[in-house]
């Protein structure tokens, strides 16, 4: 695990030496093991590593043997002994026992269809010095970091966008209109960035520049193809055994790993098959009913691990926020990432590299949400005009009565309701609390083009599939890189496997969600492993903000940032002052809301 940055072209030769070192210290903190850099007239490549394989030998930026392609490479390649053993079948020789020289033999065998062949997470740039073009690529999900963007012609890219800051050509400024999608989702949801100009590579995409060209194409498409022939107990048994495949390949390193323990399922999955973990981690809050610790010592003892603890006091977790936002690089109003980011500085007091188990949920059926369809059901056997009528009705009701939100949703379509695991503001709310709203897209012209792919299948499905695009890379996966690499600490996600998600994919709807359980599947096969097959309720990694904000000592704080002079020119501060005090005097539950415009604050004053 590692960071790179880098730019095309020769505007800046005489400079381009000092350019790359201050961009390439920007990335410190995501590889203290050692730093390498490649200078030339067409390109400059920084490189921090994070060592993992070949601790001697595997420094970047990497050169091919004859010198024609340079890589910089960040991530993992679990199958790269399969892979090196193919091409050294087909005469390669390798000069180090590295992944990262596994991925330019490879891309010298096969181009780009070299990605076909991988089985991990990445990002990476190789530069071709005959052809003066880029190829860059990022993994199947979504796991590591790729930001690009076009500056007087040529190419900036890096696996964080601070790094740009140090390029001179590079203006910032923000990008108002993912302030307004990001009221909506919690996160920043669009391919540009909070910085005008800076983009994403989107997941499970390659991108070629050449020429000061750009091509983006989609190289592999998680795709559900339920077999509906398939019974419980064979999906249990296939669900296991490549469940301990991928954890099995996601412990490969030269150095120690230990395991990330919620106390829910899936980080206990995880946990209880990872044969080589020798140690957990877990966080709890000095809040009554915030800490999962108890259970992540009782499942480390059962495995005969030993389980390292801390309380977060609520003090620690406020005096941390800017300094998380300004890793985050984009506002992330997610709570848990504050909560991931101390669990993460806890293990790497011990580790280099912690299994943990995002994905589950979106894989195999987990959030409690896509059970929605199921409890709808008897009213959406209605015609869609009756249940329009209906929700019509409940609408008009001045007050809050047992039913009204259930007519109300059921009145929509999936594709209207549901944006996500988080709905912050509707647009009208939005629109409210804006001083100058822009409405350059609604959440239903961001959703669209991802219900229109799974248009065939039914609503869990399609709910799956727009977090696996959306909610995944731009909320779970960003918080655990960057709260990872925060702390130069690589963070592994077995359930985040191509060979996982092809079994996951044939499972049948009911057999993901049903009215016993979410990720039904899963769960019976993670049983296999536990000697307490009693279900917990799942917590995560709680945080007891909706409390907080009615203390005076943290509403003060929100208040304060709030009335900041630079938050008028975003919002309407009186709106946003009421949202806080109605909320503070029990009136409203508004802590989401109050806490999607407070990290915006923090975020906005690190950064400008």
């Amino acid at each position: 695990m590692c960071g790179f940055c880098g730019f095309t072209g020769s505007k800046y030769n005489d400079e381009s030496n000092d350019i790359i070192k201050k961009m390439t210290e920007r990335l410190a903190h995501r590889g203290p093991d050692g730093v390498g850099f490649h200078v030339t007239e067409a390109v400059s490549l920084g490189f921090r590593r994070l060592s993992f394989f070949d601790l001697e030998h595997g420094g970047q930026p990497m050169n091919n043997a004859d010198g024609t392609l340079t890589i910089v490479f960040n991530g993992e390649i679990y199958n790269f002994r399969e892979i090196r053993a193919e091409l050294e079948a087909k005469g390669r020789v390798f000069k180090t026992t590295s992944d990262t020289e596994v991925l330019l033999h490879l891309f010298e065998e096969y181009g780009e269809k070299m990605l076909d062949h991988l089985r991990g997470m990445f990002a990476f740039v190789i530069y071709n010095h005959e052809t003066n073009e880029i190829f860059s690529a990022r993994d199947f999900f979504g796991i590591k970091p790729l930001y690009y963007g076009i500056v007087d012609g040529e190419l900036l890219f890096a696996s964080e966008i601070k790094a740009f800051l140090d390029y001179p050509g590079f203006v910032k400024e923000i990008n108002k209109t993912a302030l307004e999608s990001y009221l909506s989702f919690q996160y920043s949801v669009l391919d540009e960035t909070f910085f005008r100009g800076i983009y994403k590579l989107p997941a499970a995409h390659f991108m070629k520049f050449k020429d000061g060209k750009i091509e983006i194409e989609r190289y592999w498409h998680a795709e559900f193809t339920p077999d509906e022939s398939l019974t419980i107990d064979e999906i249990e048994e296939k669900v296991d055994t490549i469940v301990k495949n991928s954890v099995e390949y996601h412990q490969r390193a030269d150095v120690v790993i230990g395991s990330l323990l919620s106390g829910g399922v899936d980080s206990s999955y995880v946990a209880a098959v990872a044969d080589k973990v020798e140690k957990t981690f877990t966080v709890g809050f000095d809040y009554d009913g915030f800490s999962e610790i108890e259970h992540a010592k009782n499942l480390s003892a059962e495995k005969g691990v030993e389980n390292v603890s801390k309380i977060i006091t609520t003090d620690e977790f406020w005096a941390a926020m800017p300094a998380i936002q300004y890793h985050m690089d984009e506002p992330l109003a997610d709570p848990a990432a504050i909560a991931l980011y101390f669990v993460c500085k806890l293990a790497r007091e011990h580790v280099k590299g912690v299994l943990s188990g995002e994905g589950a949920d979106e894989l195999f059926g987990g959030y409690g949400i896509y059970r929605e369809p199921l409890s709808l059901a008897p009213i959406t056997r209605l015609p869609m005009p009756l249940r329009r009528a209906l929700g019509f009705l409940a609408k008009k009701i001045p007050f809050n009565i047992k039913g009204k939100n259930y007519f109300i949703r059921a009145s929509k379509t999936v594709e209207e309701r549901f944006i996500g695991n988080a709905n912050i503001f509707s647009q009208a709310e939005r629109n409210q609390i804006l001083a100058a709203p822009q409405n350059t897209h609604t959440t239903q012209s961001i959703t669209a083009p991802y219900y229109a792919k799974v248009a065939h299948t039914d609503d869990i499905t399609k709910m799956q599939y727009l977090d696996i695009h959306l909610w995944l890379v731009g909320d779970i996966l960003l918080k655990a890189d960057k709260m990872s690499m925060a702390n130069s600490l690589e963070s592994r996600v077995p359930f985040l496997d191509k060979e996982v998600f092809a079994v996951a994919a044939k499972i049948p709807t009911r057999y993901r969600m049903n009215k016993q359980n979410g990720k039904y599947a899963l769960r019976r096969a993670a049983k296999r492993n536990f000697r307490d097959k009693r279900e917990k309720k799942r917590l995560g990694f709680p945080v007891p903000t909706r409390h907080w904000l009615r203390e005076e000592k943290y509403y003060n704080i929100v208040r304060e940032a709030f009335q900041q002079d630079f938050m008028a020119l975003y919002f309407n501060v009186e709106k946003i002052m009421a949202l806080l005090t109605r909320h503070k005097n029990g009136k409203e539950d508004n802590a989401r809301k109050i806490w999607t415009i407070f990290m915006f604050a923090l975020w906005h004053k690190e950064f400008f």
